[in-house]
């Protein structure tokens, strides 16, 4: 059996975050459109699942064509089945992550980011699958007073603490 690994760069559109997981069910797209649309009406988001059976066909949602296609393309790029991605617009992934984590269908989650992202994706005879992501860049410090001080300003800034 020949194995090979491959970077994917996933391009993410701006203004948006990525959540990339795996996912085993037909199903898996529009039960992550309720999610979405339940958790954060005012939410702008595609969503795109691709089988690993039957057609395996890539499925999509969405409020939004632009992030339903910006779905699609990763999609297509990374090439392996039973992977879903969600582009999401005027909401963040602390929003939906939580209740995107318990759909039945999801398996886990890769990440949730705005970060430059690679997927390492692996290819053999029967086809591709995900090994991990490269969130972001390597870290370059440590964290100052300083620097912790602005982090618990800006949580609160946002509406994330009190």
């Amino acid at each position: 059996m020949n194995l090979e690994i491959h970077p994917v760069k996933i391009d993410i559109p701006e203004g948006c975050n990525i959540i990339l997981g795996q996912t085993h069910f037909i199903k898996t797209a529009e039960d992550l459109y309720e999610i979405i649309a339940t958790t954060v009406p005012t939410a702008r988001f595609g969503i795109a699942f691709t089988e690993a059976s039957g057609p395996c066909l890539i499925r999509t949602e969405g409020n939004d064509d632009e992030l339903i296609k910006g779905c699609i393309t990763a999609l297509q790029a990374i090439g392996a089945g039973h992977v879903f991605c969600i582009l999401l617009r005027d909401a963040y992934p602390i929003n939906i992550l939580n209740q995107v984590k318990s759909c039945p269908e999801v398996c886990r989650v890769f990440c949730a980011t705005a970060n430059p992202l690679q997927v390492i994706v692996a290819s053999t005879s029967q086809g591709w699958g995900i090994l991990g992501v490269i969130d972001g860049f390597p870290p370059k410090g440590i964290e100052t007073e300083t620097d912790q001080k602005e982090r618990r300003e800006l949580l609160r800034r946002i509406g994330y603490k009190r």
